[in-house]
């Protein structure tokens, strides 16, 4: 890890930057006098000693030298689990003023019942919400997607993050984004690539995410969001609890667009891609667009297919394909 990742980690962990800066100074270089710390950072000898007491409270150095005089770094595995855990008090403090300090305001401004419940937003703040929501997901997003889209229909690089760090994703597609060579190319198949279960419907019945079963947002559907920009937030309630069962409904009858564990790994990459793309009910100018291939090539692929399952049309391919555990 390089020193500046390193010194940002001990910062996080509430160290502060001349502690961070003279800890790595002592791992870079072992035993050190204050005077020779001092030097090596161009701070003071009274800054380093201060700094140095400090670490030696912390458990992270100790005196070192026959004569005491001089610092040494010192096993930190004690030290840092002590340092995160009162990390994560303290942001766990600042997690429950921050949602006090909300409640408190609702009350200040005489929220209904109902407006506790179902939030409009609407406007410019509707792609920052959507980001901050996404942003502090813990476990699973799930997601009903269709254009229009409040992000543009632009690459997602926070949800591979997310999936990187262990946020599950599930997302029913509507043909309709499939179909967007663009939006395929740029979000829906980097997105599953990286670990998005994906399925699809020809069309969803309405555009849903919702962030650890604890926030839904629904936004407007094409016809509505010409005329009014908005969406709703919808806090837990029996309305989140229905929604829920709504999208695990349509989960289950939606079509996988991955891949099962039983594909041959002799099955070129292609071939592969395409029989991703057969079930999503997109035609095969479709599919030769997601390609980026010719109406020509895509024919040939799909007789090299037809030979090798035996199949002769689209229909049994797909029942082939399923039969046998690759999709």
């Amino acid at each position: 890890m390089a020193a500046s990742d390193m010194t940002a980690s001990l910062r996080r962990l509430g160290l502060t930057p001349t502690e961070a800066e003279v800890w790595l100074r002592l791992l870079e270089d072992g035993h050190r006098t204050v005077e020779e710390l001092a030097h090596r950072t161009g701070r003071t000898p009274d800054e380093v000693k201060r700094t140095a007491e400090r670490l030696i409270e912390r458990g992270l150095a100790a005196t070192g030298c026959p004569d005491h005089a001089c610092l040494a770094p010192v096993e930190p595995t004690l030290a840092l689990d002590q340092l995160s855990h009162a990390r994560a008090a303290e942001l766990q403090q600042a997690r429950l003023a921050a949602a006090n300090a909300y409640r408190d305001h609702r009350r200040a401004v005489h929220r209904q019942t109902a407006g506790d419940l179902v939030e409009v937003v609407s406007g410019p703040r509707i792609a920052d919400r959507i980001r901050q929501f996404e942003g502090a997901a813990e476990h699973e997003i799930v997601r009903f997607d269709s254009p229009p889209y409040h992000t543009r229909g632009s690459a997602n690089p926070l949800e591979i993050r997310n999936l990187a760090r262990g946020v599950g994703y599930r997302v029913v597609y509507s043909a309709a984004a499939v179909q967007n060579a663009a939006y395929y190319a740029a979000n829906i198949q980097p997105c599953i690539a990286a670990g998005e279960q994906a399925r699809v419907l020809t069309t969803v019945p309405v555009k849903l995410t919702v962030f650890d079963k604890r926030l839904a947002i629904v936004s407007m559907s094409s016809v509505e969001t010409e005329a009014n920009d908005s969406l709703l937030l919808v806090h837990p309630s029996s309305l989140l609890s229905a929604l829920l069962g709504f999208f695990e409904s349509s989960w289950r009858s939606a079509y996988p667009m991955h891949l099962g564990d039983q594909i041959p790994p002799t099955l070129r990459p292609t071939h592969r891609r395409i029989l991703e793309l057969l079930g999503t009910g997109v035609t095969d100018d479709t599919i030769a667009q997601l390609l980026g291939i010719s109406r020509r090539t895509l024919s040939r692929h799909l007789a090299q297919l037809y030979q090798r399952t035996g199949a002769t049309n689209r229909f049994q391919l797909a029942l082939h394909a399923a039969h046998k555990g690759w999709i």
